[in-house]
């Protein structure tokens, strides 16, 4: 039988209440599938939590703000676990979401696009 872990819900659910402002302007757009793609907010992934995660394509968007600057080494884990279940990440600041939010909407647009277009042409890593 195979072996069954609860979601953490509650630190999900805890996790969106608390999202930042870069973080709930980005929501704005992805909420809307501007991106040609459905994300979902604060989603447990293995034994990390995705800022937004579009489980189509297995992409993770996250933001760093100032806690990802005091331990690189953490989020450099955290990719590489991602990386080897099959997951890809992009990574944007907060600075970027405050700057430039539709140039960040662009960018993940553009890898929704190539990753179909690898899921589309049967190629199994991105």
């Amino acid at each position: 039988m195979p072996d069954w872990k609860p979601r953490n819900t509650a630190r999900a659910r805890a996790l969106r209440r608390e999202a930042t402002g870069p973080e709930r302007a980005l929501w704005a757009f992805l909420s809307k599938s501007q991106t040609g793609a459905k994300f979902s907010r604060q989603m447990p992934v293995g034994p990390f939590f995705a800022d937004f995660l579009c489980r189509e394509l297995s992409l993770v968007v996250e933001l760093d703000g100032f806690s990802h600057d005091c331990a690189p080494e953490r989020d450099a884990r955290r990719d590489a676990w991602m990386a080897a279940h099959g997951f890809t990440v992009l990574r944007f600041t907060n600075d970027d979401v405050r700057d430039n939010v539709e140039g960040v909407v662009t960018a993940i647009r553009l890898e929704v696009e190539r990753l179909r277009a690898l899921k589309g042409s049967g190629s199994a890593h991105p």
